[in-house]
């Protein structure tokens, strides 16, 4: 039966008053969220139920403007609502994109209408939000986050009787919700059951665009697909995930947000791959989409229940996508990178230097490419045709580095050459010097390299007059020098000597190069998808020179054909060799002691954290693990 304007507006207020009487609405045949909406449109809101308002249009300069914050998403869900609106524009269907405001930003129907439909607001730019409209489709859809169906006399505003509204949310791959899909009818003479088929069909139409947004928006990271039947794994997966180089999750889709918020206690990004499924991310290249289905079954933690996994690496960024100042950058600098920003922009900075007198500090863990980065700033500079002598302080026995850097006369000491000797100092003369862990140096000989770098000239032991000498000094190390100088074991004065300009250099696994870094090493050799993955997701303990010896490896365990994960060495994990080579952990700095404060008072809420600070979460999360701080949510 038609419910007039005056009997709707008399249950909307009976349903009001008794919620605000008794703190509940009163029974009425509606279903209990459009009798939430309606005591929100009115205690909250504050709507009048006895209003008869026509549908808001947004002006054309604000609507542009609403369009304009969601172009690349408009994009993308063009080709969904196309298809939506072929199968549903003969029953009398239009379709509508809000964003999540509830304004209108994208339309489909039949111009014939237009002047109804405009009347309607089933149009662009209608402002279909629950605190203007009331309860309605859209709005309601975004106050509740669900899908749902206001037909007929659901909606609050008594002009909106005659329509029927079907609704689905659209998530970003952070779990926010960013746009609202709707198909609605001018008139129905159905009952409410009648929208069931098309809830489901817009429901599914949702769900492809916030995938197909979520695959543009990674498409440069660890894509993770999830399902209950391999069928359906890479046509139509439940949970879809991204994940960064570290294996963490920097993305989901929302079904895989409310599918496995149980597995990590309700917290899924900045979730550890580990912390879900009981795979280790160095084994994630074993799920490449090239595998079989039937070797693909994993199990979620904590919950004891199987899933298939299909997993697409990131693809190898192409050699010529390089900044255009790299153009213009030397040679031997420039070809350090293929394609990683954080890199790139220390190279820029080298660039600025080679000629400079100041010395330099490079910075980075072990197998880095700090010799290969001075040894670029020697080729790039006017000292490249003099020589260029590394020297590797932790190699050199201390009873024998004082000769060994700066010399000796003949029969200077026990054992010494009869004929003297040029220590390397005298032997980079015109050059340069590198000095690689520098950290070890014992500190009787710190203050000897600091006469050195402040005199520019050496005295060989048992001499009586120092040699002049003209050389620049790059000094490298993986070691905290600002602890060890705050612990008394460097001279702060030689640190600031050497520390004239700083390069830090990042490690192989946050490199975005790495694949192309790969290929390039590979020099004309070729992986298998599977053999690709299973490097791009290890942890590179060993960085550059682990990658040279594992590709060395399986070249030679494959003379020809494609390099598969059989032909790998078995690859350890950096736990393992942190382990050993890092016994005891280095004393924070100053500015880690305030992060991990920063980090108590934020309740260890990194997104909140981040955003306080102006800085992406995966930037502070490699902060954290620089700094050595494990999250801890239960402090």
């Amino acid at each position: 039966m038609q419910v007039t304007p005056h009997q709707h507006i008399s249950t909307v207020m009976q349903v009001a008053s008794e919620a605000h009487a008794n703190g509940k609405p009163l029974a009425s045949r509606h279903e209990d969220l459009i009798r939430d909406s309606w005591v929100r449109c009115v205690h909250e809101h504050g709507l009048d139920p006895t209003r008869m308002q026509e549908a808001i249009i947004v002006p054309q300069a604000r609507l542009r403007e609403h369009k304009e914050q969601m172009e690349s998403l408009l994009q993308i869900a063009r080709h969904g609502l196309e298809s939506l609106y072929s199968k549903v524009s003969g029953l009398g269907y239009v379709v509508l994109l809000t964003d999540a405001r509830g304004i209108t930003v994208d339309f489909l129907g039949d111009l014939v209408f237009e002047p109804s439909l405009r009347r309607a607001g089933l149009y662009l730019g209608a402002d279909w939000s629950e605190h203007h409209a009331g309860t309605c489709g859209v709005g309601t859809c975004i106050s509740t986050g669900r899908a749902l169906t206001v037909h007929l006399d659901d909606h609050f505003d008594a002009t909106h009787i005659p329509l029927t509204c079907t609704t689905a949310p659209i998530y970003d791959s952070l779990g926010n919700l960013s746009a609202v899909l709707d198909i609605s009818q001018l008139s129905s003479s159905q009952p409410k059951e009648s929208q069931h088929l098309a809830l489901q069909l817009v429901t599914m139409y949702a769900h492809d665009i916030e995938n197909a947004a979520f695959l543009q928006r990674h498409r440069r990271d660890w894509i993770v697909r999830l399902a209950s039947a391999p069928q359906f794994l890479e046509v139509q997966p439940e949970y879809l995930l991204a994940l960064d180089g570290a294996g963490r999750v920097i993305g989901h889709n929302r079904r895989a947000q409310l599918g496995l918020q149980g597995v990590n206690h309700g917290k899924l990004l900045g979730s550890p791959w580990e912390s879900l499924l009981n795979v280790p991310f160095s084994q994630i290249g074993r799920y490449v989409m090239a595998q079989p289905m039937d070797q693909r079954a994993v199990m979620l933690r904590g919950v004891h229940r199987a899933l298939f996994l299909s997993v697409t690496p990131p693809p190898p960024v192409p050699l010529v996508v390089r900044d255009a100042v790299a153009a213009h950058l030397p040679e031997p600098l420039a070809s350090l990178s293929l394609g990683d920003l954080a890199l790139d922009r220390q190279i820029k900075r080298a660039a600025m230097l080679v000629n400079s007198p100041i010395s330099l500090l490079i910075t980075g863990e072990t197998g880095s490419g700090k010799e290969y980065f001075a040894k670029a700033i020697h080729a790039s500079s006017v000292r490249k045709q003099r020589p260029f002598v590394a020297v590797n302080c932790a190699a050199i026995p201390e009873a024998l580095i004082e000769s060994e850097l700066f010399g000796h006369m003949p029969g200077s000491f026990s054992g010494a050459s009869a004929k003297g000797k040029r220590g390397l100092v005298q032997e980079a003369d015109g050059g340069t010097l590198f000095l690689d862990e520098i950290g070890d140096m014992p500190l009787a000989l710190q203050a000897r390299l600091l006469r050195v770098l402040s005199e520019r000239e050496v005295l060989p032991v048992g001499a009586l007059k120092p040699i002049p000498i003209n050389i620049r000094v790059i000094a490298a190390t993986h070691a905290p020098l600002e602890a060890l100088v705050r612990s008394g074991k460097f001279r702060d004065d030689l640190y600031y000597r050497l520390n004239g300009a700083h390069f830090s250099l990042p490690p192989l696994r946050e490199r975005a190069d790495r694949g192309a870094l790969i290929g390039h090493m590979l020099s004309g050799r070729t992986l298998t998808a599977a053999a690709l993955a299973q490097l791009m997701a290890h942890t590179w303990p060993g960085n550059l020179r682990e990658l040279r010896n594992v590709l060395d490896y399986a070249s030679s365990m494959r003379a020809h054909g494609d390099i598969d994960t059989d032909d790998l060495p078995q690859l350890r994990e950096a736990s393992a060799v942190q382990a050993v080579a890092q016994p005891r952990p280095a004393p924070r700095c100053d500015a880690d002691e305030q992060l991990l404060q920063a980090l108590r008072a934020a309740h260890w809420n990194v997104s909140a954290l981040a955003r306080e600070l102006g800085l992406s979460r995966m930037t502070l999360y490699r902060r954290m693990k620089r700094a050595g701080i494990v999250p801890n949510n239960r402090e």
